[in-house]
């Protein structure tokens, strides 16, 4: 089971879990090697950084830019870059946590 698979398996069951998420994609909000806590909701916002699924492959901590009715929501990197539509999304972070300090956090 890779990272994303147990995450999943733990945001559906406990509604919670915890995963390391690298890259420069979401700079400056989040640092390459930030763990993030990721929270299962009912409901999603622009705004929020997410867990899901866009296309067959998983997006671990990109942003909803859009919602749609029809479509789900358009995620996105903090660059621009679109991913694409989805209406599969698994958790949102609230806590994002590089070295011994808290870079992120969302209610």
């Amino acid at each position: 089971m890779n990272k994303y698979e147990r995450l999943k398996k733990e945001l559906e069951t406990v509604g919670t879990g915890k995963m390391k998420a690298f890259g420069t994609s979401m700079l400056p909000i989040l640092k390459s090697g930030t763990l993030l806590t990721f929270r299962r909701e009912q409901e999603y916002a622009v705004g929020d950084i997410v867990f899901c699924k866009v296309r067959g492959r998983y997006i671990d901590a990109h942003k909803i830019t859009k919602r749609d009715a029809g479509k789900g929501y358009l995620i996105a990197n903090n660059h621009g870059f679109e991913n694409g539509w989805t209406k599969v999304i698994y958790g949102k972070v609230i806590l994002g946590e590089y070295g011994d300090k808290v870079i992120y956090q969302k209610a």
